[in-house]
């Protein structure tokens, strides 16, 4: 396999008229395995004498900093700690890149059965909700999926929609943990519910385990419709809810403070490792720095900026300097309305994007890359080997990242990390998103891979 001439080719053919400057030959082929070969044992050696530093860092931002939502001290605490440690790992042209951003507040909420029963939901309110301005109270009308609600012709006029979407158990076969079903129930329910009449949304929550905690996340309202509030119930809760719905009816009463405060500042946190050869071609390693403001953002994704942190300082006292510039964003506002990626594309859109790497799918053992393509796995599946000692198994035809997907869109080849992804939705946008579901061995692990896939992608 001719490794070097594949991987440009592929990086050619993902950027449109955007092309690598000089053509491979059977030489570079040597060199580019001889290079991540010695760019590994490096990263491997330095991973396992510091390996501390990088759950030392997720420990500070999870414990000390907490969560962090758009708008709050806590964010700023977090961008300002971000940048202090990137500037004691001596990357180059550390920097804050203001972005303006929403600022919703989750404020007082309440959610209790009173009929037939008296008895406490347990509930979050979804980012971007409205608030009741006092307590509703309202029958409680069933739909199995958001699909059913689409499809009802009846009239809600006054209660509340529930919809009761599970979301299905992880594929094994396909690595899917089913998302992608469960999703649109969050996003769309209070939309098609005030289309009908409703006064508010209780969906059930993502997640396809049985919990006591409320799953949060963004909801999505259309112009088309009234805005009425929304929240989600957990799992636990919705199947009570659901079995006493099907036998008869059933008031719920609804109290949410939720509400919006004019936009804000904050920063995307940027530090590089300048390329010696090709210092405009850009190698993007991305994470989300903000959380919802509930857990301590540890899986979602406080692991993800620290691996991604880890990498570049892995790289940079290995002594390994790449050929290409690679670039480390955390990104502000990814958990609602995405401010801090539209802002890089404006900001950065224009300059040569080789690659761009997101981890936001928490911090499992170690299991593959998604590299995009099929053409990209064979391209670098010579490589794979190399990757195992990281505990990487396998490339993925698969990628994507909401904060680098407007760079993908400029031509960027895209890659993400896949840890086993078993449980990630368990914690998810919950109280139970802490410092426990992450191990330190993985964290490491899967930082020394994605310090190794850099190395690789801004030397090809």
């Amino acid at each position: 396999m001719r490794i070097a001439l594949a991987l440009a080719l592929v990086l050619a053919a993902c950027s449109g008229t955007r092309r690598v400057q000089e053509s491979p030959t059977l030489a570079a082929d040597d060199r580019l395995l001889a290079s991540a070969t010695v760019a590994a044992e490096r990263i491997a050696v330095v991973s396992e004498r510091d390996g501390d530093t990088a759950w030392t860092r997720l420990r500070e931002l999870a414990k000390d900093i907490g969560n962090r939502i758009t708008g709050s001290a806590a964010l700023d605490r977090a961008i300002a700690w971000a940048e202090r440690n990137m500037r004691d790992d001596r990357l180059d042209d550390v920097r804050r890149e203001p972005v303006l951003v929403p600022h919703w507040v989750r404020g007082a909420e309440r959610a209790r059965i009173v009929r037939p029963v008296d008895r406490p939901l347990a509930v979050l309110a979804l980012g971007g909700s409205v608030g009741t301005t006092r307590e509703l109270r309202a029958p409680v009308v069933m739909f199995d999926s958001i699909d059913a609600l689409r499809a009802s012709t009846a009239r809600l006029d006054g209660a509340i929609a529930f919809v009761n979407q599970v979301m299905p158990p992880y594929d094994e076969a396909t690595h899917d943990p089913g998302y992608r079903v469960a999703l649109p129930a969050r996003l769309q329910s209070a939309s098609e519910a005030a289309k009908r009449g409703a006064a508010a949304a209780l969906v059930r929550s993502v997640t396809a385990i049985r919990s006591p905690h409320p799953h949060t996340g963004a909801l999505a309202y259309t112009d088309d419709a009234p805005r009425i509030p929304a929240a989600a119930v957990s799992t636990a809760d919705a199947d009570r809810l659901a079995a006493l719905v099907r036998r008869r009816p059933v008031e719920v009463s609804l109290s949410l403070g939720a509400h919006r405060l004019p936009d804000t500042p904050s920063a995307n946190v940027v530090g590089e490792i300048r390329g010696s050869e090709r210092p405009d071609e850009i190698v993007l390693l991305g994470a989300h720095l903000d959380s919802w403001d509930v857990g301590e953002g540890a899986s979602d994704d406080g692991a993800g900026c620290v691996a991604v942190m880890e990498a570049l300082r892995l790289l940079r006292a290995s002594g390994l300097t790449p050929r290409r510039t690679i670039r480390a964003v955390l990104f502000t506002a990814e958990e609602y309305e995405l401010a801090g990626a539209r802002d890089y594309r404006q900001r950065h859109g224009a300059e040569r994007h080789v690659a761009a790497f997101e981890t936001d799918f928490g911090m499992g053992t170690p299991d593959a890359i998604g590299v995009g393509t099929e053409e990209r796995v064979r391209a670098m599946t010579p490589l794979l080997p190399l990757f195992a000692r990281f505990g990487i198994r396998e490339l993925r035809p698969r990628a994507y990242g909401a904060d680098v997907h407007p760079i993908v869109e400029t031509g960027a080849m895209g890659f993400h990390l896949e840890p086993d992804g078993r449980h990630y939705f368990d914690t998810h946008h919950s109280q139970a998103d802490r410092l426990d579901v992450v191990r330190p061995e993985d964290l490491r692990r899967n930082a020394a891979a994605t310090a190794l896939l850099a190395w690789i992608l801004a030397d090809a």
